[in-house]
């Protein structure tokens, strides 16, 4: 999983636990496609393997993978700058993960409807209108001083 990593066979002491972290970030990707319910789509770097993939997975998050399909995503290169030199945006590697039968994914919500107050609106639409509310009683004119400005003391 690591690359060119050179681990000595003997330490001082000869340690038996030993915690090898690896070199790869993936990222977790919304699929612009329907997806089935047990696939998972992730951007990869272009070094990371299937196989490395599935071992990521199942060893560092105990998720078990039945199939990694991997594809090369090639980037674009139709921008130019101000020089009219054509820029190309980098290569990156998309893996398609298959969980194991009876596992599925699902994206969280991470922007929820707002929930419903008692009268229809939102509970937070409430709150903002009782808020507005106090602060125009505070900024009415008192009836009693008969159109003299606050600043002006009586």
């Amino acid at each position: 999983m690591a690359r060119n990593v050179l681990y000595p066979l003997y330490q001082l002491g000869n340690p038996q636990l030993r915690v090898f972290r690896t070199n790869f970030f993936i990222q977790l990707v919304r699929p612009g496609t329907a997806q089935p319910d047990d696939t998972v789509q992730f951007r990869i770097p272009m070094e990371m393997t299937r196989v490395d993939l599935k071992n990521y997975l199942e060893r560092i998050y105990n998720v078990p993978v039945s199939a990694v399909r991997t594809r090369v995503q090639h980037g674009s290169n139709r921008k130019r700058d101000h020089r009219n030199v054509r820029l190309k945006k980098p290569d990156y590697k998309v893996a398609y993960v298959q969980l194991a039968h009876g596992h599925t994914f699902t994206f969280p919500d991470l922007f929820p409807e707002k929930k419903l107050g008692p009268e229809g609106g939102s509970a937070e639409d409430n709150i903002r209108d009782q808020l507005l509310e106090a602060q125009q009683r505070k900024e009415s004119r008192d009836p009693r001083r008969g159109g003299v400005p606050e600043w002006f003391g009586l």
